[in-house]
């Protein structure tokens, strides 16, 4: 597959899980990749891609200089922006509303939510500019959650936060529908990302009760495997589904058709 050859994608939230399989099979297909997540120094974790394909910045998205810098970098090593994947975010606290802190809340808010406005304002104006110069498209895709489409009892903030990504991504799709920018937005349930299976091992009822209350309420019966959300992001980055703009794709083995 070489869908993306000689394309620049930046990955936030790339070193594990979603992040990390986006940027694998984006590079698979041909693309430059500009990463991001917040430690350092990534270490190995990205040995196997080629030195002049990637390159890394670390930073906290919540700081709007972290998605400026992405962009600049990704413009500065290889000229271009065409793809964005919005990945980063944190989980909250698995506690009735009553019981979230204040300082949790306003810390989801910040990355879940003010993370993907501050990388939107700056990828956007990056797109736009070069579709003007040569009629190139960009391609925008946020990582929300099913969470973002229903509602989500003990994870009320989280779920308000990525409602807002929902918002944002529509909003911001109808705004860019002609001006070579498409905008989309991918809505897993529970995965076996290392975030989850942390919460199972470190469920007090044990990993299998842990599992079963997990998809109680999943028609599929099962967690989601992160290669099957990793396709949907393929599918909407993909250029070649270039009709498609201001949708929140539900990857939830059967959630929100009940």
């Amino acid at each position: 597959m070489t869908a993306f050859q000689g394309l620049t994608a930046i990955v936030t939230g790339a070193s594990r899980g979603f992040g990390l399989r986006t940027a694998l099979r984006l590079y698979e297909a041909g693309a430059n990749l500009v990463l991001s997540d917040l430690m350092d120094d990534p270490g190995n974790i990205f040995s196997e891609f080629r030195q002049d394909r990637w390159t890394y910045l670390p930073g906290d998205i919540s700081d709007e200089d972290t998605s400026q810098d992405l962009v600049a970098l990704a413009l500065e090593t290889f000229g271009r922006l065409d793809i964005a994947v919005n990945n980063a975010g944190i989980a909250q606290s698995n506690v009735a509303l009553p019981f979230v802190s204040s300082e949790e809340a306003r810390r989801i808010i910040d990355v879940d939510l003010m993370g993907v406005f501050f990388a939107l304002k700056h990828q956007i104006p990056a797109m736009v500019k070069r579709h003007k110069k040569d009629g190139s498209t960009g391609c925008i895709v946020n990582i929300a959650s099913v969470a973002g489409v229903s509602g989500a009892p003990t994870l009320s903030v989280y779920a308000a936060a990525k409602h807002g990504v929902v918002g944002l991504t529509r909003s911001a799709a109808a705004e860019c529908a002609r001006l070579g920018v498409r905008v989309n937005a991918v809505c897993p349930s529970f995965a076996k990302t290392d975030m989850v299976l942390g919460a199972i091992d470190a469920a007090p009822s044990g990993r299998e009760a842990a599992v079963a209350e997990l998809v109680r309420g999943v028609p599929m019966r099962r967690l989601a495997e992160i290669d099957e959300v990793v396709e949907a992001v393929i599918f909407a980055a993909n250029p070649a589904n270039s009709f498609m703009t201001g949708q929140a794709i539900a990857i939830d083995g059967g959630i929100t058709a009940l």
